[in-house]
């Protein structure tokens, strides 16, 4: 039998918190092993419970949440963490992708997106739907010049990986991808792979912003 997928919600607001606790508890596969109200309580439960993955509000009092998202991703790495956030917050947001977030989700986003969102950090995929990652990508600060060594990276892929990297940095799923290209959904995950390789990327949303860097969606 799978086990259920152990979360940990960390927000400040109390009622945001019950609106996501309803939809977790309905899904099925999760459990919601703990609850925080602040960033140090997150850090402190991420070690006693150990969950698959922590939700977390980018701003929190005691501890912000960037400041907890560095943390528990050095004293728990294997720990996923998707960062809640409402759009306003652009300048979090990149920073809290610069970090290691597994992506984010904006706080009211539908009940399968959430429940899908977990299910792709527990998984080690970062889950942006299509609308989400271009919105996220447009109102991102201007990217930095892309690194000599980036650049290097990304002219090493093959015109299909490079292809297939235009299409995840568009906000396609693998679903959309293979039927772009014609090709089966394992293929284009061992593609992604040796895109990720190649970058030295870990996940969709830092690929995403590379190709961005990169001038790969102008």
């Amino acid at each position: 039998m799978t086990h259920p997928i152990r979360v940990l919600l960390a927000d400040d607001d109390r009622l945001v918190r019950a609106a996501i606790e309803t939809i977790l508890r309905a899904a099925g596969d999760v459990e919601l092993v703990a609850q925080a109200g602040d960033g140090r309580q997150t850090i402190d439960l991420t070690l006693l419970h150990r969950p698959d993955v922590v939700l977390l509000d980018i701003r929190m009092p005691l501890l912000d949440g960037l400041a907890a998202l560095r943390e528990i991703r050095r004293i728990a790495p294997a720990v996923q963490v998707v960062m809640l956030t409402t759009f306003g917050e652009d300048d979090y947001v990149a920073q809290a992708l610069h970090a290691g977030a597994a992506g984010f989700l904006l706080k009211d986003s539908a009940a399968d997106e959430l429940a899908n969102a977990v299910r792709a950090a527990a998984a080690g995929e970062a889950f942006l739907s299509p609308k989400v990652t271009r919105q996220v990508l447009d109102r991102l600060p201007a990217p930095p010049a892309v690194s000599p060594a980036d650049l290097a990276r990304v002219e090493s892929l093959s015109s299909r990986e490079r292809e297939v990297l235009i299409l995840l940095a568009q906000g396609l799923s693998n679903a959309e991808i293979s039927a772009q290209l014609f090709v089966t959904e394992g293929t284009v995950k061992t593609h992604l792979y040796r895109v990720f390789t190649k970058i030295g990327c870990e996940n969709r949303v830092q690929a995403a912003m590379l190709a961005q860097r990169a001038g790969l969606l102008n």
